[in-house]
């Protein structure tokens, strides 16, 4: 027998059915366990702990004992930051899930504690997670942001919804985040990575400037060669001592014609015609992801893989509603998102990191 879990204390009718300021709702389906919210609070918040862990007794009871003799569910308390909290999980009730217009296959509720910080916000731009809609034009900033930006990520990775304090209910797409990056600790050759997209797609293609005529210097190389010739000898008085200089400057130039330094960064396209374009960018991360703190290889420099998907209708990418049309693209988007991202990962290791900075195993890929 497993022990069920303590139900949300009901909002008295004379106070409506809003939280109390500052208190935000968590709602999460059957099947979450506590230690994967705690494992994507650690993902983002880097003093993320449990205050008190919660406890969820299962097994059966002895022969003879007495129902009150099992021991209760007591919801646990989860740090995020100095002033935030969130606490749970709690059984949700049906006329809970009625009154506060949650979803209907909500069965948990994690009642968040944050400091109630608001300004006002742009009203250019998108509002693909809705917190237009839920705040209106002034939005939360500063922790109540960080906490709550998090909860929308959390909801949208675990299929579950947030309800903020106003009332509005906001339910995430989960298809809405498919770009990926693979975080390692490994450069490889652009044409490993090209080979490895074009397992997934053959129309995969470097994204590479045309390269100069044999002999020439591309506009970028003339310029800087010129900006530096000017400078060369400068303030020298004796003419063969310029001269020689100037001879030094041109055999390095030459030099450098010949033997180029390796690319920081490079990318590739996957173009999928009416669907958009999957992009391949790879780059040095300038500091260490969070989700990596932790991580030995990640002690170094890290190379992030950018898997990403560039929408035919960037309109669209940012509505929290986008049309039937643009589903479907991102549907078949995103399996060669998925695709090229597991293949570089079997190319160069390390880990794969979604949008919200939460790991991937490359097995649901």
């Amino acid at each position: 027998m497993t022990a069920s879990l303590p139900p949300l204390p009901e909002v008295p009718a004379t106070a409506g059915v809003t939280p109390p300021p500052g208190r935000h709702l968590l709602v999460l389906p059957d099947g979450v366990a506590p230690d994967e919210v705690d494992v994507l609070a650690a993902s983002r918040f880097p003093s993320a702990r449990w205050e008190r862990p919660p406890r969820v007794p299962s097994g059966r009871r002895a022969s003879g004992a007495s129902r009150s003799a099992a021991p209760a569910a007591t919801p646990g308390v989860l740090r995020l930051g100095r002033l935030s909290t969130l606490t749970g999980p709690f059984a949700l009730e049906p006329a809970q899930l009625a009154r506060w217009g949650l979803p209907s296959d909500a069965r948990v509720a994690w009642v968040v504690d944050c400091p109630r910080e608001r300004a006002e916000q742009p009203a250019f731009g998108g509002d693909r997670d809705g917190l237009r809609r839920a705040f209106g034009t002034a939005g939360p900033v500063r922790e109540e942001q960080r906490v709550v930006l998090w909860l929308v990520a959390v909801a949208r990775r675990l299929g579950g919804a947030l309800r903020v304090e106003s009332g509005v209910v906001l339910e995430p797409d989960m298809d809405a985040a498919l770009d990926l990056t693979v975080l390692t600790d490994r450069w490889v050759e652009p044409e490993t990575v090209l080979a490895a997209a074009r397992r997934v797609s053959s129309r995969a293609a470097l994204d590479v400037p045309p390269a100069p005529e044999a002999g020439r210097a591309s506009p970028q190389q003339a310029g800087a060669a010129l900006a530096a010739r000017d400078r060369v000898g400068a303030g020298v008085a004796d003419a063969e001592e310029r001269r020689r200089l100037h001879a030094e400057a041109d055999a390095f130039d030459a030099h450098m014609r010949e033997n180029p330094p390796p690319a920081e960064a490079f990318g590739l396209q996957v173009d999928l015609g009416v669907d958009g374009i999957v992009v391949v960018e790879v780059a040095a991360e300038a500091e260490v992801p969070q989700v990596l703190a932790a991580v030995d290889w990640a002690q170094g420099e890290v190379v992030a893989y950018r898997v990403r998907w560039e929408a035919p209708d960037v309109e669209q990418l940012e509505s929290e509603r986008p049309s039937l049309p643009h589903r479907v693209a991102r549907g078949r988007a995103a399996r060669v998102v998925r695709g090229v991202a597991r293949e570089v990962h079997g190319e160069v290791g390390g880990e794969i990191a979604d949008m919200a900075g939460f790991l991937v195993d490359p097995a649901d890929l």
